[in-house]
């Protein structure tokens, strides 16, 4: 739910030599969603998703360092921290991040529901996808905090600023945790906005 992928509008269009490598990662990708759905994530190998790609194993460690981050999405924090920027300078910054993040939910979730849901549980249930998914945080973290100290004036690398933006991209990766482990029973889109509540305002009486 909160490792999705977006690309900003307006943008350069890819060549043919990245429309390739993209076509490749996308291939590799459903190989292994397709392999995992059916059999599990520790019974999937890297040559059992290589020969299902029609790639060989050490393409699949080119494009994917570990099987773990065939499963979890890519840049995490730079499609959102884009959007961030791009909405109007006016809105308060708050509300820009409520929007975008609501938005990102949304459209992934609309796109690719099973996959989307694969990959929550997945995060959820397995020990080393949930790891590699924390070490990942630390980039996201750090680049959403870049564009919190642009839109609101302060220092991206204070405590405050890293604070805040690491803290978001933690509770937005638990929403996406307890979705999964509640059976997918809420609408996504309004977990993120609980997530971002509790963000907001702490435990108050508010607050679910």
């Amino acid at each position: 739910m909160v490792t999705v992928r977006s690309t900003p509008a307006g943008g350069p269009s890819p060549g043919l030599r990245e429309r390739k490598k993209i076509r490749t990662r996308e291939s590799i990708r459903s190989a292994a969603f397709a392999l995992v759905g059916r059999q599990g994530y520790d019974a999937t190998t890297i040559e059992q998703i290589a020969e299902r790609a029609e790639v060989s194993p050490s393409t699949v460690l080119r494009y994917f360092p570990a099987k773990e981050d065939i499963v979890l999405s890519d840049g995490q924090g730079a499609p959102l921290a884009d959007a961030f920027r791009a909405r109007p300078a006016g809105e308060p910054w708050p509300e820009s991040l409520r929007h975008v993040v609501r938005e990102a939910v949304t459209r992934e979730t609309r796109a690719r529901p099973e996959i989307t849901r694969l990959r929550c549980r997945l995060m959820a249930e397995v020990p080393t996808v949930r790891s590699r998914m924390l070490e990942a945080m630390a980039g996201a973290g750090h680049t959403l905090a870049a564009a919190v100290g642009e839109r609101s004036g302060r220092d991206p690398e204070s405590l405050e600023v890293r604070v805040f933006a690491m803290s978001l991209v933690g509770g937005l990766a638990e929403a996406a945790q307890y979705w999964a482990g509640t059976g997918f029973r809420d609408d996504p889109a309004d977990l993120a906005d609980r997530a971002l509540a509790v963000h907001h305002r702490g435990l108050g009486a508010e607050n679910p």
